[in-house]
């Protein structure tokens, strides 16, 4: 865990959410904006947490101590967010979560924070039969690979090109994204407690 513990805890929150109507870091999941379900994640396991979005970004109410970096306005690409936050980070590695990730826990996230090998560019999650690069931690020579990605290029696909640690999960679930009304639907019923017997 060595090349992990200074690690900066970065949510990333510049997404337009077209398919679910815009504003996305606000969608509500059980009366809570999902950008929050996922900060709360981050900070049980980060010390130090930041939040990456687009200066057109309109983030929920966040404390007075929350920072934000703002990203270039150009190119709208995950891969911008991440990209910057290693740039921002001076040197430290970064945990990147997309915001969209509302049924992430701490505990996927120790996992990931756990297998870092500092002789290795990134920490990928492997879930759901594919790589989950919006989920991941990155090392500080990361940088120098994915700043050259183009406009074009899949998250996966950059991800790969880092040679990662490819951390196995047999649960999907934490690496859930919310891009669509019927994906709210499907997390609030995985968040919502079960009724109590009577």
């Amino acid at each position: 865990m060595e090349g992990s513990a200074s690690a900066v805890g970065v949510v990333l929150a510049g997404g337009q959410g077209k398919r679910i109507g815009g504003d996305k870091a606000n969608v509500a999941v059980e009366g809570r904006p999902l950008l929050r379900w996922v900060l709360a994640a981050v900070e049980a396991v980060c010390p130090s947490v930041a939040i990456v979005a687009k200066r057109d970004t309109v983030l929920p109410g966040l404390r007075a101590s929350t920072r934000v970096w703002i990203e270039p306005d150009q190119p709208r690409h995950p891969l911008t967010g991440i990209v910057h936050a290693l740039r921002e980070a001076a040197g430290r590695p970064i945990l990147a979560c997309a915001t969209d990730l509302v049924l992430l826990d701490p505990a996927t996230l120790r996992a990931i924070l756990g297998a870092a090998d500092p002789s290795r560019l990134a920490v990928v999650p492997f879930a759901g039969g594919e790589l989950q690069p919006l989920c991941a931690l990155y090392q500080p020579g990361a940088l120098r690979v994915l700043q050259r990605f183009e406009a074009g290029t899949r998250a996966v696909d950059a991800a790969a090109e880092l040679d990662p640690v490819v951390l196995g999960f047999d649960d999907p679930q934490p690496f859930f994204n919310v891009n669509a009304p019927e994906d709210v639907l499907h997390a609030s019923a995985v968040l919502r407690p079960p009724p109590r017997a009577r």
